[in-house]
This record gives C-alpha cells, structure tokens and sequence, in this order.
C-alpha cells in the first residue's frame, strides 16, 4: 500500500488534500474520483508547460482552510515563455455562507437548508496562462463538482467548467484546431453538447460594458446534473483531458514568432479587458471571495503579471487589431 502510494503521489504536483488512504479508501464514490481527476489534471498540464519553458520553474504552494479542506498552486512566473501560469486545486468542504447560498438560489437551485445551515462540498482544478508573446493566446480552463446536503439530508449535486482561448491576434488555424479538438472531446458523449456548450461559452464570457467578448471562446457549463452522475462525470474527463492538446500544439507553434513593441503594446490592452471581466463578471472569483477562509492569492491568480488601460484607444481600421475586435463583437462558428 505505501509503496503505491508513493507512486501515486510522484505523479501528482503535490500530495492530494483528503490524503490517499482516503481517497483509496473511498475509491468508488465519485467525490474522490474527481478529486484524483483534477491532481492529474493538474499535474498533465504543469509538466506540458513546464517542458515548453525550461527555464522556468513551478512554484508549488500547499494551502489549508481552517474551515475544512484546502488546496494546491501551481504558478510559474516569469518565464521564458510564459509570463505567468497557475495551475489550482481546491477542494473545500464546510458550511455555505449565507451570500453565496443566495448567489446559488438566484441561478434557479432550490437550496433547503436546515437551521440556516448549508453543508457543502466544492472541489475545481483551474488555471490561467498568461504567455509573454502576443502571438501565443491566453488560456484558461476550469473543470469542478459541487454537492451540497439539505435540510433532510438529500444531496445535489453539479458538474461544471469549461475551456477558452483568448488571442491578442486571431489566427484562424489555431482556432479552429481549438475548437475542433474541444467539439471531439464532446462528441464523444453527444453531439447536441458542442454546439450548446460553444454558444453559452459565447455568452458568458461577454463584458458587457465593452460590447464584446473575453476571447474567441471554447465550451462553458455549469450545474450539469444529467443524464447520470457517471455520465456527466465521463463528459468532463474528457473536457479535462483534452486541454493539453488543444493548447500545447499552439503555443510550441508561435513561442518563438518574432514580435513588435507596439505588438505587445496591444497585448497589455487586451490583458486589460481580461481583469475587467474577471473582477466584474466572473462567478468564480465572486464565489471565491464570498467564501469565508477562502486564499485570495488563489482566487487572484488568473490575473495577468502586466496589463494597460490607455485613455480612448481604438485601432486603425482593417489594421490587425481591428480584426480581432471583430471577432470579438460577432462570435464565429470555426469548426463547420
């Protein structure tokens, strides 16, 4: 048993939070078998980043929350190619607090809790990649499962997540083999989801006070709890596992393009919509910060190293910028 152990946690970036003789020990329910899904995530992901850069190393930060559970995060700073990459794991359990209760209650789940009280359950891998060139697109993914007991002891429960790309120029080859190689992943397991899925990932990531979109978008759902807990957990394995070859083959393919200052100028601006949505819009980070105990250097991570906000500025027409601008105004279809 030790033995394996120790095998099984040299495969992950850090031991997992509720321990290996526990998540061995409760190995058919699916709570720990998300958990081990997102330490592999985690650990997939880092080692695909970290061999594109070198030079650069993993800080790996273990974390715990006095009011149950905790986490790990995988942050690369600074590097060779990538300005800034985390990579997170939370798995946090305890009472929910009364204002993320009513956060939930508002997006249509009818929450009984008992005495006030809301046992809860939330566990996520999520990460932010923030590369240094501007040919290289910023990624983000996000896969977790959230159970919750109420007052008579039934339990609900949901999966949710996604993964989105964000350019600072549009290469029409790489969105395309993003969005082809998430619509595989979905269609696996049914082919009303990509276009579904695509569509609310479209709408979600929209600043509204901007008019446009966060990027070029991927798949985004949330409080999936059907056809069956198996099932949907299928579905999101595959999302989980398709992240490194939609991403990977992109960035090794512009890691070295050359670029201009005013290049990286435009890349800053644009990082600068990126905090706007996710200190405005995103329910994650609002979810993170309504959560007491919460690490705050977590929640805060997908923010981008350097970032601008230039006083009324708008590209030349038909100019490269414009293009994306675009794109980001009227959502394409890429993949028919």
């Amino acid at each position: 048993e030790e033995e394996e152990d120790g095998e099984e946690e040299a495969r992950f970036m850090a031991p997992p939070v509720s321990g290996l003789p526990e998540l061995r020990r409760r190995r058919r329910e699916l709570r720990s078998r998300m958990e081990l899904l997102i330490m592999e995530t985690q650990a997939e992901v880092c080692r695909a980043l970290a061999e594109l850069d070198p030079g650069a190393a993993f800080a790996v930060d273990t974390w715990e929350r006095k009011e149950g559970g905790g986490g790990i995060s995988c942050v690369l700073q600074d590097g060779e190619v990538f300005e800034k990459a985390g990579v997170n794991v939370s798995v946090v359990f305890g009472l929910l607090s009364e204002e993320a209760a009513r956060q939930m209650r508002s997006r249509g789940k009818s929450l009984r809790a008992k005495d006030g009280k809301l046992p809860f359950c939330a566990m996520g891998v999520s990460s932010v990649i923030h590369p240094k060139n501007p040919h290289v697109p910023t990624m983000h993914f996000n896969y977790r499962y959230f159970e919750i007991e109420e007052a008579d002891g039934t339990k609900q429960w949901w999966f949710g997540g996604g993964t989105d790309l964000t350019p600072t120029y549009l290469n029409e080859e790489d969105a395309v083999h993003f969005h082809k190689t998430l619509k595989e992943a979905c269609d696996k397991h049914d082919l009303k989801l990509y276009p579904k899925f695509k569509k609310w990932c479209d709408d979600y990531f929209y600043i509204e006070h901007r008019g446009e979109r966060r990027g070029i978008g991927g798949i985004f759902f949330d409080d999936m709890d059907s056809p069956s807990k198996e099932e949907v957990f299928q579905f999101v394995k595959s999302c989980a596992k398709a992240v490194v070859p939609c991403y990977i083959p992109i960035v090794k393919k512009h890691c070295r393009d050359s670029f201009t200052p005013e290049e990286k100028l435009w890349q800053q601006l644009r990082r600068g919509r990126y905090v706007e949505f996710n200190l405005v819009y995103d329910r994650g980070t609002k979810f993170g910060l309504l959560t007491p105990g919460s690490r705050i250097e977590s929640i805060l991570m997908s923010l981008p190293l350097t970032a601008r906000w230039e006083y009324m500025h708008t590209p030349p027409k038909s100019s490269k910028e414009a293009e994306i601008l675009e794109v980001l105004r009227n959502p394409k279809d890429w993949v028919h």
